[in-house]
């Protein structure tokens, strides 16, 4: 898909169909400029060099409206991380039922936070991106179905939204790159919200699946393990068809001139070296005519549980009574044991920090804001702080 997928849309846009379907091309993108405050320093893949491609983007959304109930949408972005290449981000049919129910099937976002909807959309909110801590996940689409329900309950607005599917992607998890297939994908969110305030609820249950191949360091261990007849603990490290669940609960307020976010989560892969992760936010803003300003707490905490220590024995024995050391190699005395091997892996899965945001938005046009943001990112278990300096625009056409 690529850069043809920009082709084919400007080619969309100057076709005359002869049937009564109507397309509609919006658009928006992001010119984002960052770089860390010290040398040696890396955050949210910046680094001490100015860097204009990072999080920049450009995107067109098509919306084709089939009548008889029945639209098309396909949204096509180019991220600057990724050299500006395009490729087809959304692409689902959307039946619409009735005035508060609709059907859509295809590839969509998956609705797991409060902002999902319109993560790449910057200008929709009012941090240069959503709090990295809790939007931390790197897969953000599913491909499946997705049904939504509009109600009103006395006088609060209900939206409910299933949505069951599967995802097949490269993603960020034992490494920076990693085969991953989430299967049987199921869950719901339900926002209800009134006059200046909402909240939010989400659950999400899967098949986990990721490939150790791009990680020698577990691949050897799960070969050991295996090599001792210890298939119990090889399979409790690895994340093969393992249930994972997703949770996320927040609420919003816009009162007058005062903003304030809040969303808690929590990840886990059961039976798998994939550490449970627990993170939240919490924003505050005000704004003053054209401007915004902010301020945003976030805190992240990953850690296995204890009871996944030491489950690998030091020993074993053999059928003839010998008793066998547990190591990399039972014939070097020197040889480390899997299970400080294991216990090592176990421990570079935790991670504990918290981040520090102040930043300002100025709506300096109707369809553009110009942003700038301080970030400082403070890694708790090694007393490591970073700081990031990031501004762009965000606009909408």
């Amino acid at each position: 898909m690529k850069k043809s997928a920009i082709a084919l849309a400007i080619a969309l846009g100057t076709i005359s169909f002869n049937s009564a379907a109507e397309i509609r091309i919006n658009g928006f993108a992001s010119i984002i400029g960052g770089q860390t405050l010290d040398s040696d320093d890396t955050l949210f893949g910046y680094d001490n060099d100015f860097d204009m491609e990072n999080r920049s983007l450009f995107a067109l959304q098509l919306a084709a409206d089939l009548q008889d109930n029945l639209s098309a949408t396909a949204q096509i972005v180019g991220r600057g991380a990724n050299d500006f290449d395009a490729e087809f981000e959304w692409a689902y049919l959307t039946y619409t039922i009735s005035d508060s129910a609709q059907i859509s099937a295809g590839k969509m976002r998956i609705p797991f936070y409060r902002y999902s909807d319109f993560l790449d959309v910057g200008y929709a909110y009012r941090w240069i991106k959503p709090p990295q801590s809790v939007y931390n996940l790197s897969f953000s689409t599913y491909n499946g179905l997705s049904y939504i329900h509009n109600a009103t309950l006395g006088q609060w607005d209900s939206t409910v939204q299933f949505a069951l599917g599967s995802v097949d992607d490269d993603i960020i998890a034992i490494t920076y790159s990693d085969e991953a297939e989430l299967n049987n994908t199921v869950g719901a969110n339900w926002t209800l919200s009134r006059d200046w305030f909402s909240m939010r609820m989400a659950y999400f249950a899967t098949e986990a699946s990721i490939s150790a191949a791009n990680s020698p360091e577990l691949s050897g261990l799960l070969a050991g393990l295996a090599g001792y007849g210890l298939t119990q603990q090889a399979e409790d490290l690895a994340v093969e068809k393992d249930d994972a669940y997703f949770a996320a609960f927040g609420i919003s307020i816009d009162y007058n001139d005062v903003l304030f976010d809040a969303e808690f989560t929590q990840f886990e892969v059961d039976d798998s070296i994939l550490a449970k992760q627990q993170q939240y936010y919490a924003s505050v803003g005000y704004r003053m005519d054209e401007w915004t300003v902010h301020l945003t707490y976030e805190h992240n905490k990953d850690k296995n549980a204890n009871d996944e220590f030491n489950s690998v024995p030091l020993t074993i024995t053999a059928p003839n009574g010998v008793t066998i050391p547990v190591t990399t190699d039972p014939t070097n005395p020197n040889a480390p044991y899997l299970q400080t091997l294991v216990n090592g892996a176990l421990s570079d899965a935790r991670a504990e920090s918290e981040t520090w945001s102040v930043g300002a938005r100025y709506d300096f046009h109707p369809s553009a804001a110009f942003k700038v943001e301080l970030n400082q990112f403070d890694n708790q278990l090694t007393d490591q702080k970073v700081e990031l300096l990031s501004f762009g625009i965000d606009l909408v056409f």
